[in-house]
């Protein structure tokens, strides 16, 4: 199956929807460290992105997506998300980096069978409401755009007349589905929100929903009280500590839960040689080097290790800020290696970023986990290709 990658970063989701079987036509990316960093990884034939296309380095709004028309199964990407983030200004539609009209013109000219958009979870505060709205409305109908001197409020206005009082012939519409998702729920060893959109091409008649959730905190602390957790990962009694603030939850469980544990930081990389005390034994890992310079302080305390990650972050309040850091059992902290940082996103191993630590770390905090992605496009590949039964899941 053939899909076009927007905005593409350093290619998190579309890895996870190359990973599931879609073949990329196009990838669109701006930033060249990203468009290095896919193009480095094209090269050497080891990484998911060896079957992709050059990227197409530059705006998204000079791209043309009519040649595509008809020959695309899914549309996916992550539309700059610094207009709803937290660390961001909130302007949303008043900011020029909101992209989500781009989106929505690449389905309006290609007319994919389905598609997949996410955002951070920032999107769905009240404060952005009435315009998360917009968002769904104008995916569902694409081709109802915004005249020139139309304000998006009006436009709004337009779109719920449209879809209350809509007769005859419909035209191009999706079936929308929006879903907040924390991905150590999948089994990402990270607390990562995400606002996730797939929508199908309404004429496919498709039945679908996001896959069930299949991994839990409790079942984490089942692990750690009553399972192997601690013997597995050879820690020792000292070292064995669930953490005060799940005690009491952790004291109400009297039965093994049916999910699977979260992953936890020390599952991901416990593996890897301390790139401090073993700088050597690190040098044998692509981007596992220490970076000096933690510091802990209100806000930014970094990640136990025997939990999931904190959400990994870019700008100000990410990497400047020092929240990128792990938090060792006796306390003190150092910042995460790019190598580190990329197995709490679920990047292969040899998978290697291009540029300056920070200038990962900004790549790493703006990427979609790539089991994530891949779980959600599999399920919709699924789909695509069986139908819409309801036995599919």
């Amino acid at each position: 199956m053939k899909s076009i990658e927007l905005f593409a970063g350093a290619g998190g989701l579309g890895m996870g929807v190359s990973r599931a079987g879609f073949t990329p036509e196009a990838v669109i990316e701006w930033d060249r460290w990203c468009c290095d960093t896919i193009r480095e990884n094209r090269t050497d034939g080891l990484g998911l992105v060896g079957d992709w296309p050059e990227p197409i380095e530059g705006d998204v709004r000079s791209v043309d997506f009519r040649a595509h028309e008809g020959k695309i199964d899914l549309v996916t990407g992550g539309p700059p998300c610094q207009p709803f983030s937290l660390g961001g200004k909130h302007r949303a539609h008043l900011d020029s980096r909101d992209m989500w009209p781009e989106a929505v013109r690449a389905v309006r000219e290609t007319k994919p069978r389905a598609f997949i958009f996410e955002n951070v979870k920032g999107l769905t505060r009240e404060t952005f409401a009435t315009y998360f709205s917009h968002i769904v409305l104008q995916m569902t109908y694409p081709e109802l755009v915004a005249e020139s001197d139309e304000g998006w409020e009006s436009h709004l206005r337009r779109l719920e007349k449209h879809h209350t009082g809509r007769r005859g012939p419909r035209g191009l519409e999706y079936r929308v589905v929006p879903r907040s998702l924390n991905a150590a729920n999948y089994g990402i060893p990270q607390r990562r929100e995400r606002v996730i959109f797939v929508g199908f091409r309404a004429d496919l008649d498709i039945k679908w929903a996001f896959p069930l959730e299949t991994h839990s905190l409790e079942a984490l602390l089942w692990d750690q009280e009553n399972g192997d957790y601690w013997d597995r990962h050879k820690v020792r009694n000292a070292d064995r500590k669930v953490g005060d603030r799940h005690s009491e939850r952790a004291a109400r469980l009297d039965v093994k839960p049916k999910t699977a544990p979260w992953r936890t930081t020390r599952d991901a990389i416990g593996d890897l040689p301390d790139p401090e005390h073993e700088s050597r034994k690190a040098a044998n890992h692509n981007n596992h080097r220490f970076q000096p310079g933690a510091r802990s302080y209100p806000g930014h305390t970094g990640s136990p290790l025997d939990e999931p990650a904190k959400t990994l972050k870019a700008g100000v309040h990410g990497v400047p800020g020092g929240e990128n850091m792990l938090l060792r059992p006796d306390g003190s902290v150092r910042y995460f290696t790019v190598r580190e940082s990329a197995r709490l996103q679920t990047f292969p191993d040899n998978f290697r970023f291009h540029g300056a630590w920070s200038e990962t770390m900004r790549q790493l905090g703006n990427a979609v986990p790539v089991e994530l992605a891949n779980i959600i496009a599999r399920s919709v590949k699924r789909h695509l290709t069986l139908g819409g039964s309801d036995f599919l899941k």
